[in-house]
């Protein structure tokens, strides 16, 4: 009997995982064919200051940065870095920056205090007086972009308010996850997998059942002081982990529309050992549980090729079961080519694709286990995590 209970658990599960990949092929068709049905972009181009915290250097840091001194842009843009102290490594590379591009406006802040847990968001609380423009746009140090990124982006102002009168207040941006180019490593594939085939599919499915998206993402976060300001500004996200969540959750509830750009950004994905990228993953399930506590724990039931595969082993391999793995199999497969290739345009995808098993298999186990505790590691740091907000984890050698 319990056998019979476990394999009928694990079939329903995979039958609601492939209809949840149907409504994520339903919201990538409709984001495709609202920016498609806008023609184009719009002409407006406000001055705008991007805000760039920035903390040691990466491989990809300095092609990131060059992609936003060389943007076709009309209005009048300038790039304001932050770093916590002057002797980190970052600053030798931005001076490189301005004796490369003496043309592009670019100041280097030094944020001295320590205003709370997220070393980044004191930055850019320290930050945001030094700029000199209205309009802000908030990415990290490893965001590489196109030529138009600040064109797309910032032209997401200029529409009409919506049907309920809500001006855009912030605009966010998709991104890929780019692994590194010689020899990449099996843990930066799958996390580079997952996110154009399983988180950004979350996003579009987000977007499309609650009528448009109330939270930002961390690879683009444009904004205007007067916005920020009437959301109770960046102060108050000191203590978050998941700051670009909050602030676009905030931004929402003070009565703006969050926009959804049609502009892919990359971002850097390290070269893991299991133990960082089973480190990195944890992070991201308990920010997620912190801040989407609803939508986190139906989560469990998007897994369709794990519950599938399960199912298989629950059932002894009769042959039903080999039927719904080879549906759930279709069905994942069809959102991972139509959003992470269709959408994302992730070539990334198609080479990895063969990975899909593993990796749905390994981000059950993580959304499981990210249930048991609430301690998380963040830049070689242990945090306790509560109600989205982190706390410096005390380790019993340094009691008494």
């Amino acid at each position: 009997m319990l056998a019979i209970w476990i394999e009928g658990i694990t079939a329903l599960l995979a039958l609601a995982g492939i209809a949840y990949m149907v409504l994520a092929l339903w919201g990538a068709r409709d984001f495709s064919h609202t920016w498609r049905g806008r023609g184009g972009h719009g002409e407006f181009a406000p001055d705008v200051s991007i805000l760039k915290p920035v903390k040691g250097v990466d491989q990809r840091m300095h092609a990131g940065l060059v992609s936003h001194c060389t943007q076709k842009y009309a209005g009048r843009f300038e790039i304001v870095f932050g770093v916590s102290s002057m002797d980190d490594p970052a600053v030798a590379e931005i001076e490189r920056l301005k004796a490369e591009f003496p043309d592009c406006p670019m100041r280097l802040v030094e944020c001295r205090e320590r205003l709370g847990t997220s070393g980044k968001v004191s930055n850019l609380v320290q930050m945001l007086p030094e700029a000199r423009y209205e309009h802000v746009l908030i990415n990290d140090s490893d965001i590489l972009v196109s030529p138009h990124y600040l064109t797309r982006i910032m032209s997401c102002f200029g529409g009409a308010p919506d049907a309920k009168g809500r001006h855009v207040g912030l605009v966010t941006a998709p991104y890929i996850g780019r692994t590194p180019a010689e020899r990449p490593g099996v843990w930066s594939r799958l996390e580079a997998l997952g996110i154009s085939t399983d988180f950004f599919a979350g996003v579009v499915t987000a977007r499309k059942l609650e009528g448009g998206i109330r939270f930002g993402l961390g690879s683009t976060l444009a904004t205007t002081k007067t916005v920020l300001a009437s959301a109770g500004g960046l102060e108050p996200l000191v203590e978050y982990l998941a700051d670009d969540y909050e602030m676009g959750a905030r931004i929402a509830r003070a009565g703006y529309r969050v926009e959804l750009a049609d502009e892919v950004v990359e971002t850097a994905v390290p070269a893991y050992d299991f133990r960082g990228f089973a480190e990195h993953q944890l992070r991201w399930a308990r920010s997620t549980r912190d801040s989407r506590r609803l939508g986190y724990m139906g989560l469990g039931i998007t897994f369709c090729l794990p519950w599938a595969i399960l199912t298989c082993v629950a059932s002894g391999f009769a042959l039903w079961s080999f039927t719904l793995l080879s549906l759930a199999a279709l069905a994942r497969v069809a959102v991972a080519l139509s959003v992470g290739v269709g959408v994302l345009r992730d070539g990334q995808v198609l080479r990895d694709l063969w990975l899909l098993p593993l990796r749905d298999l390994f981000a059950l186990g993580f959304w499981a286990w990210s249930f048991a505790d609430d301690t998380v590691v963040w830049r070689g740091e242990r945090f306790h995590l509560h109600d989205g907000r982190l706390r410096k984890a005390v380790r019993m050698a340094d009691v008494g």
